[in-house]
């Protein structure tokens, strides 16, 4: 095999792999490269410095040919020499009549000269080189992509997942554990999801595609609003249970636009397709405020709260609902509060607000002025046993009311229930 025929060949072997043409010359000249210093005995053990190279390879990409030329120093005959580095003299005047002995002549060596066994191990360094190739353009291409949306098609259906191919042929991997409840695909079938991590494993990129992170359907909201796409809307947390429901807190600098409105679009328009794709994954949309109490209300939607006990320090509340208004408040299988939690970052313990031997604040006008209980009822405090609950702390701080009065009124309230027992 000459040198043209040999580079045509790694041409074919271009196509097929779609390696650009520089890059495989690239390869193909460190490979050619490698294998002269083997066969010229340049190769050194880890640690001992390499002797300088008496050659050079050169690819010319306009020519698509090869040329190997390998410098002699010249020696007198019959001395012992390196024929790695030198030639006697009677062989180099072969290819210079005039070369004398001290002078270095140069000498092409063709593709064919070194020999098959040289050949066939250049070509198995070639299949290395281009497979490390390919698998670093693989992984810097999505590593840049890392928490984008992303589509492929199905190309195998295993027990642990689905194998993708995008259009350039790049294999993704959609584990069973990053799919939604509900996924169904067939061969062929376009999935779309965002990439959710790269890695390499067994020397391979492997790429991991996600349709359960969170930044899926933050992504999809980006796509289906283009307020959250140029800045105006901001998602400022989600909190997911994939395929079942998710909640969504967003918010604007601009007082003139409705975010919740925005998002959700006349008549749900705009989250529709998004709900689609997940799988009818149920969606509430609330307004993000920094106001925990107002944070958490709004968090338990579609219940209403009537009161809670938020311990800051702890990231604890206990919310009380209307009795009617528990199992929305919790949800089915505690989705509704499990979410609420995530999204507000606290612990929320959900109570019925009725209580039996409780009493309402009202019955008590003989004993207690009623702009008094008034400044109670304002903080949402309406029955006795919700004013004892309270730290006298909270309360000077919350109403209008002298710590002495509060504390006449605590009495009074504890009093009435004392009695009882």
């Amino acid at each position: 095999m000459g040198n043209k025929e040999f580079i045509e060949a790694f041409k074919e072997y271009k196509n097929e792999k779609m390696i650009d043409h520089i890059d495989l010359l690239n390869i193909l000249q460190e490979v050619l490269t490698s294998a002269m210093r083997k066969k010229l005995g340049l190769k050194t053990k880890k640690g001992e410095p390499a002797p300088e190279d008496n050659f050079d390879v050169v690819v010319n990409p306009d020519k698509g040919d090869i040329e190997i030329w390998v410098y002699y120093e010249v020696v007198e005959d019959g001395v012992e020499y390196n024929p790695n580095r030198q030639i006697p003299l009677s062989e180099a005047r072969k290819i210079d009549p005039e070369i004398e002995v001290g002078e270095e002549i140069d000498k092409e060596v063709k593709i064919q000269d070194l020999g098959r066994r040289y050949i066939s191990a250049l070509k198995q360094h070639f299949d290395t080189k281009v497979a490390e190739y390919e698998n670093a353009q693989v992984f810097d291409f999505f590593k840049e992509r890392l928490g984008e949306l992303y589509a492929a098609d199905v190309n195998h259906i295993r027990p642990e997942g689905l194998y993708l191919l995008d259009d350039e042929g790049r294999e993704i991997f959609l584990p069973r554990s990053e799919q939604i409840p509900g996924d169904r695909y067939r061969k062929d079938d376009t999935v779309r999801g965002i990439i959710k991590e790269v890695k390499i494993e067994r020397n391979k990129p492997l790429i991991i595609m996600s349709r359960t992170d969170n930044r899926f359907l933050e992504r999809l909201f980006e796509q289906e609003i283009p307020e959250i796409m140029d800045g105006i809307i901001t998602i400022n947390r989600i909190a997911r249970i994939p395929g079942v429901k998710a909640k969504v807190a967003v918010s604007t600098f601009d007082d003139r636009i409705d975010p919740v409105g925005a998002c959700v679009g006349i008549k749900g328009s705009r989250i529709h397709g998004i709900v689609r794709e997940l799988r009818n994954e149920n969606i509430d949309v609330i307004n993000y405020t920094e106001n925990i109490e107002l944070f958490i209300q709004r968090a338990l939607s579609p219940a209403k709260v009537v009161r809670m006990i938020v311990d800051k320090d702890k990231k604890e509340a206990t919310v009380f609902v209307r009795n009617e208004d528990i199992s929305r408040a919790v949800g089915k299988r505690g989705t509704n509060v499990k979410l609420a939690s995530d999204l507000t970052g606290y612990d929320l313990n959900v109570m019925s607000d009725i209580e039996e031997e409780d009493v309402e604040l009202s019955e008590f006008t003989d004993e207690i002025d009623e702009w008094i209980i008034n400044e109670f009822k304002k903080i949402g405090l309406d029955t006795a046993k919700r004013v004892l609950e309270q730290d006298i702390d909270y309360l000077v701080k919350k109403t209008e009311l002298e710590e002495e009065t509060i504390k006449e009124v605590m009495n009074i309230l504890r009093a009435e229930f004392d009695n009882e027992e």
